[in-house]
C-alpha cells in the first residue's frame, strides 16, 4: 500500500470509517482550541508587551487573523483548482501550527525588548494567518462533505464542550506558570516563561491538531457544473440588493466599532489595573462560562423570534459593557474595580453569545435561495474587514490619547473653604472605550433598516427573558406594583437612553429562574428536600444578587421569579404537585426572609409565582391554589406569622397572578379559594 494512500479522496466511506473519522474531528477541535486558548487574548498579549510592543502593535496583532481572511478568495480557485481538500488543510495547518515554534523562540535569539523582535513576531503572525485561512478555506468545504447534516449540531456541540473544557485547564494553567515563573526568576527572564508555554503549546497541542487532522478521511469532492458566473460577478451579486447591502454596512461598521476597543481589554488590565495574568485569563474564562450558558438560550429565541432583533438586543447590551469599562478606574483602580469587571465579563459573554450567533446565520437567512455561496462570502468578507480595521485605528487611538486626560469634578465653594469632588476621570484607554461606544450607537441605526421576515421588535425578547419557560403557552404579564421591572430605582432605567441597560436587567431576572428551577432539581434527589432547596437556592442565587439590599427592595419579585422557576423543575421531573408545592412555597419563603425581606411579602411573592409557573406548566390551578394555602399555613408557624396574614397574603398573591393571566385562570383560582375556605368553616 503506498504510504500517501491516505491523503486521497475517496469515492465511498464506510459507516464504520466515518464513526473514526468524527472521533479524530472532535479531538482535533480540542488539542486545537486548547492551543487557541493559551496563545491568544490575555497571554498573546502580555508576551507581545514583554517583547516591547506599544498600543499600535497590539492593534496590529489583532488585526492579523480578520485582515488575512482576504487570502481566502484566491484560496477558493486553489481548491477548485487542485481538488484535493485534505492535503490542502493539513499542508497549511502544518506551517501554522509550526509558526509557534520560532515565535516562541524570539526571546531566546534576540534581544527583548527590541524593535527587531517585535517586527518577527508581526512577520511571523501574519504567515500564520496567510496559513490559516487557507486551512479553513479547505477544511470547511471538506467538513460540509464529510458530516452528515442530521448530526451536525450534535457533533459540533459536543466538539466544543470537550474543547471549552480543555481550554479552561490549559488557559488557568498557563496563567498561573507565568505568574509563578515572574515571581522566582530574574526580571530579565520573565520573558523566557512565554517561550516554555509557546514551544509546550505547539508541540504537544499544535501537532497533535495537525496529526488528528491527517487521519480524518475526506470524500471525493463533487464535480463542477459546466457554466459558472465569474467570481467578479459572484461576489457583486450581493452589493446589488438593497436589503442584503445594509447588512454588509452594518458587519462592517460593526467588526469596525466593537474591535476598536475589544483587543484592548486584556492590555488595559495588564497595563493600566496591574493584574496578574492569572486574574485577566480567568475573568476570561468567567466570560466563556456564560457565552456557553446562553448560546442555547439566543439560539432557541433567534429560532422564534428572528436574527436582527436578538442581533440589536446584544450588541447594544455589548455596548453597555464597553461604556461600563471607563468606569473600572476613578482614575485609578478602586474597590469596585473587580466587581465591576466580574459583572462587565459576565455580560460580554452573555451578548457575544448572542452576536456570535445572529452574525453567522443571519446573512444566510437574508440570503436568496440558491445563491447563498456569494453573499455570504460578501458578509465574511465584511465582518473581516471591520474586525481588522478597527484594531488598526484603536490601537492608533490608543498611543494618541494615552498622553491625555480628561476631567470632570464638581466644585463646592463657600467662605471658608472650596474643595472638589471628582466624577469622572478619563484617561487613555477610557476615551478609546468612549469612541468605541459612540460609534457603536451609530452602528445600531444602520441595523434597524434591515428587514427580516417575521421579525419582532425589543419588548417581546424582553418579556419572554423576564418570563423564563420551558414552553410558553400564553402571553405572560408580571403583576405591576411589585415587577423588579418596575420597582424604583430599576424600572425608570429602562426609559434612559442608555442602550443594553434594559437587556442586562432581563437576563439576570432570567438567570434568577433558571437557577431557582436547576437548584430545584438538585434538591428533589434527595431525601431532606426543603433544607436541601433552602441551601441549593441560597448558593445559587448569591451569585446572582451579591447585595442583600437588592433583595430586600426587590423582595417579592425574587420570590416569584424562584416560585417559577421551581415549579417549572416540579413539572419538568413529574413529580407530585401536591407534594412538592408545599416544599417550593416553603423553601422560598426561607431563603428570602434570610436576606432580609418580611416573611408576609415573600408569601406573597411565592403565591404569584406558583400560580405562574403552575399555568405555564399547564398545572391545575385549582389544586395549585390549594396547595399555596396549605402551605401558606405551615410557613405561618415556621416564621412568627400569624396565619390570617399568610392565608391573606397567599390568596390575594395568587388572585392578582391569576388576574394577570386571563379571566378563565381568575375563576379558576377564586372558585379553588372559596372550596378551600367553605372546608375549612
Amino acid at each position: 500500500m503506498h504510504i500517501f494512500n491516505f491523503l486521497k479522496p475517496r469515492p465511498t466511506i464506510s459507516e464504520r470509517e466515518l464513526l473514526t473519522g468524527l472521533r479524530w474531528f472532535t479531538l482535533e477541535g480540542t488539542t486545537s482550541l486548547a492551543l487557541f486558548s493559551i496563545t491568544t487574548s490575555g497571554f498573546l498579549a502580555a508576551f507581545a508587551l514583554a517583547l516591547g510592543v506599544n498600543n499600535f502593535h497590539i492593534g496590529v496583532l489583532a488585526a492579523i487573523p480578520f485582515l488575512m481572511q482576504i487570502v481566502q478568495i484566491p484560496a477558493i480557485w486553489l481548491v477548485e483548482k487542485v481538488r484535493r481538500r485534505k492535503v490542502i488543510a493539513i499542508t497549511a495547518w502544518f506551517w501554522a501550527q509550526a509558526c509557534w515554534f520560532p515565535i516562541a523562540l524570539i526571546p531566546v535569539f534576540m534581544h527583548t525588548p527590541g524593535s527587531r523582535a517585535i517586527s518577527l513576531l508581526l512577520v511571523l503572525m501574519a504567515i500564520r494567518g496567510v496559513m490559516t485561512s487557507i486551512t479553513n478555506c479547505s477544511w470547511n468545504s471538506w467538513l460540509r462533505d464529510l458530516i452528515p447534516q442530521h448530526i451536525l449540531g450534535s457533533l459540533f456541540s459536543k466538539r466544543q464542550a470537550a474543547a471549552t473544557i480543555a481550554g479552561i485547564i490549559f488557559s488557568l494553567g498557563t496563567a498561573f506558570f507565568i505568574d509563578y515563573w515572574r515571581n522566582h526568576v530574574p526580571a530579565e527572564n520573565v520573558v523566557l516563561g512565554y517561550t516554555y508555554v509557546l514551544l509546550f503549546g505547539a508541540l504537544f497541542l499544535g501537532m497533535s491538531s495537525f496529526v488528528f487532522m491527517s487521519l480524518m478521511p475526506e470524500p471525493l469532492m463533487m464535480p463542477i457544473p459546466a457554466s459558472q458566473p465569474s467570481t467578479v460577478k459572484r461576489l457583486a451579486a450581493p452589493m446589488r440588493d438593497k436589503n442584503f447591502r445594509q447588512l454588509i454596512q452594518f458587519l462592517l461598521s460593526w467588526g469596525f466599532a466593537s474591535n476598536l476597543a475589544i483587543p484592548f481589554f486584556a492590555v488595559y488590565m495588564l497595563k493600566r489595573l496591574e493584574f496578574p495574568l492569572s486574574w485577566v485569563i480567568a475573568l476570561s474564562v468567567l466570560s466563556q462560562m456564560f457565552n456557553l450558558f446562553f448560546l442555547r438560550i439566543w439560539g432557541r429565541f433567534i429560532d422564534r423570534f428572528g436574527n436582527k432583533v436578538i442581533l440589536s438586543l446584544c450588541a447594544s447590551l455589548y455596548l453597555l459593557v464597553i461604556l461600563g469599562w471607563i468606569f473600572t478606574t476613578m482614575p485609578e483602580r478602586y474597590f469596585l474595580t473587580v466587581p465591576l469587571l466580574v459583572v462587565l465579563h459576565i455580560f460580554a459573554g452573555i451578548a457575544t453569545a448572542g452576536v456570535t450567533l445572529t452574525v453567522g446565520t443571519i446573512g444566510l437567512k437574508l440570503s436568496p435561495s440558491g445563491q447563498a455561496t456569494p453573499y455570504l462570502a460578501g458578509a465574511s468578507i465584511a465582518t473581516n474587514l471591520g474586525a481588522g480595521l478597527g484594531p488598526l485605528a484603536g490601537g492608533y487611538l490608543a498611543d494618541y490619547f494615552s498622553t491625555r486626560q480628561l476631567n470632570l469634578t464638581f466644585t463646592w465653594t463657600d467662605p471658608l473653604s472650596t474643595f472638589q469632588i471628582p466624577a469622572l476621570s478619563i484617561i487613555g484607554f477610557d476615551f478609546l472605550f468612549g469612541i468605541a461606544f459612540i460609534l457603536g450607537l451609530i452602528t445600531l441605526s444602520t441595523l434597524a433598516t434591515i428587514h427580516e421576515e417575521g421579525e419582532v421588535g425589543r419588548e417581546v425578547i424582553l418579556e419572554s427573558l423576564m418570563t423564563p419557560t420551558r414552553e410558553l403557552s400564553r402571553p405572560m404579564s408580571s403583576v405591576p406594583a411589585f415587577n423588579l421591572w418596575s420597582n424604583f430605582p430599576l424600572g425608570h432605567l429602562k426609559r434612559l437612553p442608555v442602550p443594553g441597560l434594559d437587556v442586562a436587567l432581563g437576563v439576570t431576572i432570567y438567570q434568577i429562574a433558571e437557577m431557582a428551577k436547576a437548584a430545584t432539581l438538585a434538591a428533589v434527589h434527595g431525601r431532606r428536600v426543603t433544607s436541601r432547596l433552602v441551601k441549593t437556592l441560597e448558593s445559587s442565587l448569591v451569585t446572582v444578587w451579591k447585595d442583600k439590599r437588592d433583595v430586600k427592595v426587590h423582595g417579592i419579585e425574587i420570590a416569584r421569579q424562584v416560585a417559577r422557576g421551581a415549579i417549572h423543575a416540579v413539572d419538568e421531573k413529574s413529580l407530585d404537585i401536591k407534594q412538592m408545592e408545599s416544599v417550593v412555597v416553603v423553601g422560598v419563603v426561607k431563603i428570602v426572609t434570610k436576606s432580609g425581606v418580611a416573611p408576609a411579602e415573600a408569601v406573597f411573592g411565592a403565591s404569584q409565582g406558583i400560580i405562574q409557573g403552575a399555568a405555564e406548566a399547564n398545572i391545575d390551578l385549582g389544586i395549585a391554589t390549594v396547595q399555596t394555602i396549605t402551605a401558606a399555613k405551615r410557613v405561618a408557624k415556621q416564621t412568627g406569622l400569624s396565619e390570617v396574614m399568610a392565608v391573606s397574603k397567599a390568596t390575594e398573591g395568587a388572585l392578582q397572578a391569576a388576574e394577570a393571566l386571563s379571566a378563565q385562570a381568575l375563576a379558576q383560582v377564586t372558585m379553588a379559594i372559596a372550596e378551600s375556605n367553605s372546608s375549612e368553616s
